[in-house]
């Protein structure tokens, strides 16, 4: 597999970068974090419309730009480092994945040009009070009413989920288990019996919502009871850019630790000059440059619809959120006293790190994922 970026690929890198570095510095990521939105609308038009951020893996016959989870992942790896504030991960990320992944021609035609364009927010809602990502953990059930179907259900830490204004909703039929009778399902965000609640939650930068569905009519979203595989694709899909998301912050925190070691002076010398400093630097560029190695792999992978991306998705997720949180520690010991305040901008990315270590499943659950599918 031919395993690098191309010119263009480092270009639109470049270009992303100093557009979220001027939209998404952290006095900005610090307003944004206190509203109940989560996201100013102004940078979302730009982000949506100006540079075409929605529709990157969205094919052209829908509206989008038709390219691939590589140049997503670049997407999401820049957001990350910059921790942008706006609902590009269960828009894009999710809840368009899971449209291309499940949705019939004329739900595709119907829904994906309004996500690419930005002028409609989605999410996806699975997770339940279990906290599981997969089928195992959908409780919520769904009882057909002619062409109509009526849910009834929680569903918890679903991202975005009070503001998007469509959400993919996944469950089951009353009575089935496991993978059997698993549907998608599309909800408007301001239905009749739909009850949506932000939750508190340790990283205030990404919003989540339970929403309660007392006799919610939805829309059969592709085919009835066949949700597991589509669905299972999509997972794949959002670990691999969640995973390529956490490298982004990983790194930007290795680069805050050594610009602050080189800055600081005790006994008469920077501290990035004492060897326990300079080998704990080593060993975070190391560490940061491994989980990079097997995001951009599986990215990778995902693009060449390589038989092993589900094993590969959840190896780059588990290795991403231990090397994201080890980063984190090791940036908030190398500034001292000042790196556990609120003025200092260390504890932005160490939130993060910390809620994206369990979001979409923790280390210990994808690395048995990663074995069962290796068959270890």
């Amino acid at each position: 597999m031919k395993f690098s970026f191309t010119d263009e690929q480092q270009e639109f890198r470049s270009v992303l970068r100093r557009f979220l570095e001027d939209k998404s510095p952290t006095t900005e990521v610090r307003r944004l974090m206190e509203t109940d939105e989560g996201c100013d609308p102004e940078v979302w038009r730009q982000l949506s419309q100006e540079l075409g951020l929605t529709a990157i893996h969205i094919p052209e016959s829908y509206g989008g730009q038709g390219f691939g989870v590589g140049e997503l992942a670049i997407a999401v790896e820049e957001m990350g480092r910059a921790l942008l504030c706006a609902p590009y991960f269960a828009s894009t990320v999710l809840a368009a994945t899971a449209i291309l992944k499940a949705g019939s021609e004329d739900q595709k035609q119907l829904m994906l040009p309004e996500i690419a364009s930005g002028e409609t927010v989605a999410t996806l809602a699975l997770a339940e009070e279990s906290g599981a990502w997969d089928t195992s953990g959908v409780g919520m059930t769904a009882t057909a009413n002619g062409d109509k179907y009526t849910l009834e259900g929680t569903k918890s830490f679903v991202l975005d989920g009070c503001t998007a204004g469509v959400i993919v909703v996944v469950a089951r039929k009353a009575g089935s288990s496991g993978d059997d009778g698993v549907s998608f399902f599309t909800v408007a965000g301001d239905a009749a019996g739909l009850e949506r609640t932000q939750l508190n939650s340790m990283d205030p930068t990404r919003k989540l919502a339970r929403l309660t569905f007392s006799g919610v009519d939805a829309e059969l979203l592709g085919e009835e009871g066949g949700a597991a595989e589509p669905l299972a694709e999509t997972l794949d899909v959002a670990a691999i850019c969640l995973a390529n998301e956490m490298v982004g912050g990983a790194e930007r925190l290795r680069e805050s630790a050594v610009e602050y070691a080189n800055m600081r002076v005790q006994f008469g010398r920077a501290i990035g000059s004492f060897q326990t400093l300079k080998h704990k630097a080593a060993d975070m560029l190391l560490e940061v440059e491994l989980a990079k190695s097997a995001a951009y792999y599986a990215a990778a992978a995902a693009d060449e619809d390589d038989e092993e991306v589900s094993a590969l998705a959840s190896l780059a997720k588990a290795a991403a959120a231990d090397v994201y949180m080890q980063i984190a520690v090791h940036t908030v010991q190398i500034h001292g006293g000042i790196g556990f305040t609120w003025d200092n901008d260390t504890h932005l990315w160490f939130k993060r790190a910390k809620s994206s270590e369990v979001f979409l499943g923790g280390s210990a659950y994808h690395r048995e994922r990663l074995m069962q599918q290796w068959n270890v």
